[in-house]
C-alpha cells in the first residue's frame, strides 16, 4: 500500500485563486470558510489528484461531517487516513486541542445553582472522552466554582474512583463541597450500579469529613444525568 511519501502533493497555491481557502480567508474572513476549506488550511498540500481541500472533505466525511469526531482522534488514528501523514496529523490534533483549551477558559464560571450550571462547566472536559474519567467539581460555600479536577481515568466501560483522593483533593483546596462528574462513552447516561455504590460510599465520606457531596452527574456527548435531581442523593 503506498504511503504518504509515494504521492505528489497539490499545493494549495496550484488552486485557482478563487479556490484557495487562504486567500479567501484573508480577503472575506475566517467566518466565510467551510469547515473542509479552514481544515484545507491546516493540511496545507493534497495528495496524486486530490487537492487539499477534497482530502479536507474526504476526512470529515469518514467522521460523519462532525469537528467533535474529529477532536476525538489522537495523531496515530488520524494517521490511518489516506493521505494524512504524521505531519499533518500533529497539525490537527493542535488545532483541535487549542480550540479546546479556549472553550474552558472561555467558560463562565458562576455560581452553580442547579445541575443544569455544573454540567455546562464540566462538559469541555468529559463529554467528547473515549474513555470512561472521573473529575471532581470542587466548590467553596458560596457556591463558586474552585477547581475542576481528574480523579481517574479508565477503559471503555469504567473507572476506578478512590475516595481517598477524592476527599484528598477537596481537603487541600479546602473546598466545601465536591460534585463528581463522570461520562460513559456508551452514551447511555443511566447510573449503573456501580456507580450507585461508589455515590453511597463519597456521601458517607464526605459526612465524616464535613465535606458536602452536592451531586453527582454522569455524562454522555447528547446530556447527562444528574443523582441530585432524581433524588438519588
Amino acid at each position: 500500500m503506498p504511503t504518504e511519501g509515494d504521492y505528489k502533493y497539490l499545493k494549495i497555491h496550484d488552486l485557482a485563486i478563487e479556490d484557495r481557502p487562504r486567500e479567501k480567508l484573508i480577503s472575506q474572513g475566517a467566518a466565510t470558510l467551510s469547515n473542509a476549506e479552514l481544515l484545507a488550511i491546516l493540511l496545507g498540500s493534497g495528495m496524486q489528484n486530490m487537492t487539499s481541500i477534497d482530502l479536507a472533505k474526504q476526512l470529515l466525511k469518514a467522521e460523519d461531517h462532525h469537528l467533535s469526531n474529529l477532536a476525538k482522534r489522537s495523531v496515530q488514528e488520524l494517521t490511518r487516513y489516506r493521505g494524512i501523514g504524521q505531519a499533518k496529523a500533529a497539525i490537527i490534533a493542535s488545532a483541535m486541542e487549542l480550540s479546546k483549551r479556549m472553550e474552558r477558559r472561555q467558560a463562565v464560571k458562576p455560581s452553580i445553582q442547579d445541575s443544569r450550571t455544573a454540567y455546562e462547566l464540566i462538559k469541555p472536559y468529559l463529554a467528547s472522552k473515549l474513555t470512561e474519567e472521573c473529575w471532581i467539581m470542587l466548590v467553596n460555600r458560596q457556591s463558586k466554582l474552585i477547581k475542576n479536577y481528574q480523579v481517574s481515568k479508565g477503559g471503555l466501560a469504567k473507572t476506578t474512583v478512590d475516595p481517598k483522593v477524592i476527599f484528598k483533593v477537596a481537603l487541600e483546596y479546602h473546598a466545601h463541597g465536591i460534585i463528581l462528574a463522570h461520562n460513559h462513552p456508551s452514551g447511555n447516561p443511566n447510573p449503573s450500579a456501580a456507580d450507585i455504590d461508589m455515590t453511597t460510599t463519597i456521601l458517607q465520606g464526605g459526612k465524616y469529613l464535613d465535606i458536602k457531596v452536592l451531586d453527582h452527574l454522569i455524562l454522555t456527548e447528547e446530556g447527562y444525568f444528574s443523582f441530585c435531581d432524581h433524588s438519588l442523593m
